[in-house]
């Protein structure tokens, strides 16, 4: 019986696609002058800004600028790029009003996320937040899946991790979830199929029944 439900935030619960890809190339333009392209940034996206850096640069100082500049346009940008995803927010309503605790586990930082959770108005609803900030190994490691379902008093077993990358889906598996991936990911269906969830939605309202079916 599932009692508990993750989710990640960017790219799950709020579409954040546009606002992630020109914070990227704003970054990257002024680093790395036409170096990069859209296409390329789609593979960073679900993974700590860090890493992503990380892949092109290997001096920690200028990684850490890259960082900065990356998230002073993605704070001023926010609200102007973030977009709604059909049935979100009823559904996560319903859930939360059928007794169902929830949690959200992302790679982002509290101050991003409480922007996001605001905006779409789904503030209300989360018993637990795990950010970037709360942990020491970011997912596909499974310590942000656990630390919520400490926070929540849950057992995994009992639990589902909704997310629309393949390193949710790995550490939700990892923690001992059952797993959900969203088929609108912008990494695409079929590279999600590849990290074998337990379920692939196309519309978050398919939730309702899967946690009654499990």
């Amino acid at each position: 019986m599932i009692k508990t439900v993750l989710f990640d935030l960017d790219g799950t619960l709020i579409n954040t696609n546009d606002l992630i890809i020109a914070s990227f190339l704003h970054t990257l333009d002024q680093y790395y002058p036409q170096k990069y392209t859209e296409k390329d940034i789609v593979e960073f996206i679900g993974e700590p800004l860090e890493v992503s850096f990380g892949r092109m640069e290997s001096d920690e100082a200028k990684i850490g600028e890259m960082v900065g500049v990356y998230r002073k346009h993605n704070v001023a940008m926010h609200d102007a790029l973030v977009k709604e995803y059909p049935n979100v927010l009823t559904t996560i309503e319903t859930l939360h009003s059928q007794g169902y605790k929830l949690g959200v586990v992302t790679t982002k930082r509290l101050d991003t996320v409480a922007l996001g959770l605001k905006l779409s108005k789904l503030e209300p609803y989360f018993d637990v937040v795990v950010t970037i900030d709360d942990v020491v190994h970011a997912k596909p490691d499974p310590e942000p899946v656990l630390k919520a379902l400490k926070a929540l008093n849950a057992q995994p077993s009992e639990a589902l991790m909704v997310g629309d990358s393949p390193s949710d889906i790995e550490a939700g598996k990892k923690a001992g979830t059952k797993t959900v991936a969203v088929g609108w990911s912008i990494k695409g269906a079929d590279l999600l199929r590849q990290s074998q969830p337990d379920y692939l939605i196309d519309d978050m309202k398919e939730m309702l029944e899967i946690v009654q079916t499990v």
